[in-house]
């Protein structure tokens, strides 16, 4: 998975960015609400533990995310879960996850989007057999090593290593107790999610690809609606530079 680690980093890189304007708690706000559909305590629910984690970690205020939480109370504010699939320059593949209370909108700004910038919306079931959902947990550590052991010893599927961040992988149904079993070693944890990983990964080997295939990402990332964008392709970050 060092292909999606390495994404994994650009993204973080990116979102710190993010959230110094302001730009995430919309988009965080939304997770909260849809992870509360299935609960409203986050010790009973873990998705929206996970949500709620997120937004702190993001500086989002507890009257806000109290909101969020609220907000599934109100039939009139519904927000629908969408998972698009889509195809992008040089045979690069997405998933987009989407956060909406008006679908016909959202497809409208995706295809917009995508047709702008080199991809195109895909049928259903013909990009998804590409990714495999995992929990993904984010560690910073001076000690990568040792935390890479006592991951694994705790039932990480893989860990991957980029700098002083350590990136674990599990299961998507072990997260929460791999999750918990690190904590209870005294082990500080960074960003906890869900995560779409490709199964089969695109290398961007020339610069010109990798600014259009981060154009198509980052547009698509902006969009109201959408939450999160899986993208296949394996991205060195000197490409970047």
């Amino acid at each position: 998975m060092a292909g999606h680690s390495k994404w994994a980093q650009i993204k973080r890189q990116k979102g710190a960015a993010d959230i110094k304007r302001g730009a995430t708690f919309s988009k965080l706000s939304n997770a909260i609400t849809l992870a509360a559909r299935n609960g409203t305590d986050p010790d009973m629910n873990f998705q929206l533990r996970i949500a709620i984690d997120r937004a702190k970690a993001a500086n989002m205020p507890k009257d806000n995310i109290d909101r969020a939480i609220d907000r599934v109370k109100n039939s009139a504010n519904a927000l629908e879960e969408i998972l698009f699939e889509a195809y992008g320059p040089a045979g690069t593949a997405y998933l987009i996850e989407c956060a909406t209370d008006n679908r016909n909108r959202t497809i409208g700004e995706i295809r917009a989007t995508l047709n702008k910038l080199g991809g195109k919306l895909a049928e259903s079931g013909s990009v998804g057999y590409l990714f495999k959902q995992v929990g993904q947990i984010t560690i910073d550590t001076e000690n990568p090593e040792e935390i890479e052991l006592e991951a694994i010893d705790e039932g990480a599927t893989d860990v991957d290593v980029s700098g002083n961040t350590v990136f674990v992988y599990t299961e998507a149904k072990e997260l929460e107790q791999v999750r918990k079993q690190l904590l209870e070693k005294n082990i500080p944890l960074g960003e906890v999610t869900l995560e779409w990983i490709s199964l089969s990964s695109i290398p961007i080997t020339e610069k010109s690809t990798a600014q259009k295939v981060i154009k198509l990402t980052d547009a698509l990332d902006e969009l109201d609606d959408v939450t999160k964008v899986h993208p296949n392709f394996e991205i060195n970050q000197d490409l970047l530079s």
